[in-house]
């Protein structure tokens, strides 16, 4: 058997790699010499390992989504504790992941302060942002953590996957942000902060959640 140092392994940006039959061992080892300072992302799910590298345009969508949830969680005065790419993960359940960002919103409290998250005790985080999903181990992790919300971005479209008896069901409507069309403008506003910029569309979605909450 031939054996690899992670050091050997490169990931061009936009592509993946997929590791098989890795122990839970195996995978607290992996993340142990890979840092939390890297731009990779990992997913764990059963064994399978998957080891992304994002593209800078990924990057750049899952920071103006998360300042868009930024903007209508301060306007619509939801408080949250954002723990953007933390990794979550349980041995009971081999499962780990690593998401765009991630928000506590219902559970915000107990997050308080929190440096370190161990989900035997804590909680999932209530709202997970992913852009450009193509993994079936990702969303797997994510079934298994419990995690009530994620909205995955990919070719300009949004879709919101809600937890429902344990499987993830697509709604035309965030529970989070039940009356306003989430669909529809978050697609919208990323696309114009290509045209006139990050700074200008955030200050116009503000504006713009505003309107909605006068209304």
């Amino acid at each position: 058997m031939v054996t690899l140092q992670l050091r050997q392994l490169s990931v061009p940006p936009g592509h993946r790699v997929i590791l098989h039959d890795i122990s839970w061992q195996e995978f607290e080892a992996i993340l142990e010499e890979l840092g939390e300072h890297r731009a990779t992302r990992l997913a764990y799910s059963q064994g399978t390992l998957e080891i992304r590298m994002p593209l800078s345009k990924h990057e750049v969508a899952k920071v103006i989504i998360g300042d868009l949830v930024k903007i209508l969680l301060e306007e619509l005065e939801i408080d949250c504790e954002p723990f953007g790419s933390t990794t979550f993960k349980r041995e009971d359940m081999a499962c780990g992941v690593e998401p765009d960002d991630s928000f506590y919103i219902q559970n915000h409290v107990r997050m308080i302060g929190k440096e370190r998250i161990d989900l035997r005790f804590d909680p999932p985080p209530d709202l997970v942002i992913e852009v450009d999903v193509t993994s079936k181990t990702q969303l797997d992790a994510y079934e298994a953590l419990g995690v009530p919300e994620v909205w995955l971005y990919e070719d300009n479209k949004l879709k919101i996957n809600i937890l429902q008896d344990g499987k993830y069901i697509e709604s035309e409507i965030s529970p989070t942000f039940p009356n306003l069309p989430i669909l529809q403008v978050i697609p919208q506003f990323l696309e114009q902060s290509r045209t006139i910029g990050r700074s200008p569309t955030l200050r116009t979605f503000r504006q713009w959640v505003r309107e909605q909450i006068i209304l």
